[in-house]
């Protein structure tokens, strides 16, 4: 397993050590010892999700505020993906800027959010089976979302409609969204 940095310092692409023969393949998806190793602190999660999206899904930009912050760690098991991560945490030297990442079945990779990041992402295959662990409880007082195109954001998403929940068509602009301190 080796991690790979990403121009947002905190959010971390971690890439496992795959063993193929004409058998098919087997690799490690998570160990926590070697996660807490390539992260550089303890992370407890607490709740596993499953998403199943077809092509042109978008979901996101989500997050939940403090104090139901949650860490993300995210991957596609089937189909690939495009995932972003957006520093919303207004102290913060990165704040609005976003990373975007392929996740796929084929590549294996896994994306680290950690806390104070929303988080969404786009299907690009004909559909997409997405996992991830979190490290707090959902809490729909605590949850909190920016609109997907956001012009101050600036998101090249590579789609101009995609499928949206009500939820995700009504987000606001992260001019009016509740946000990190």
């Amino acid at each position: 397993m080796r991690i790979i940095d990403t121009a947002l310092e905190e959010v971390k692409i971690i890439e496992p050590e795959v063993y193929s023969d004409e058998r098919g393949y087997f690799y490690e998806s998570f160990s926590m010892k070697k996660f807490y190793a390539l992260i550089g602190r303890e992370i407890n999660f607490v709740q596993d999700n499953h998403s199943y999206s077809h092509n042109g899904t978008l979901r996101g930009i989500h997050f939940q505020l403090p104090p139901f912050s949650q860490g993300k760690l995210v991957r596609a098991i089937q189909g690939e993906v495009y995932d972003v991560a957006v520093d919303l945490r207004k102290s913060s030297d990165t704040f609005m800027k976003w990373v975007g990442v392929a996740l796929s079945e084929k590549n294996k990779r896994q994306l680290w959010i950690p806390e104070g990041f929303g988080h969404g992402f786009l299907v690009n295959s004909s559909s997409a089976h997405f996992l991830y662990k979190t490290t707090n409880y959902y809490n729909k007082e605590s949850e909190s979302s920016v609109l997907w195109n956001d012009p101050t954001l600036s998101i090249d998403w590579g789609i101009n409609l995609p499928k949206l929940s009500n939820k995700d068509k009504m987000a606001p602009q992260i001019e009016h969204s509740r946000l990190f301190e």
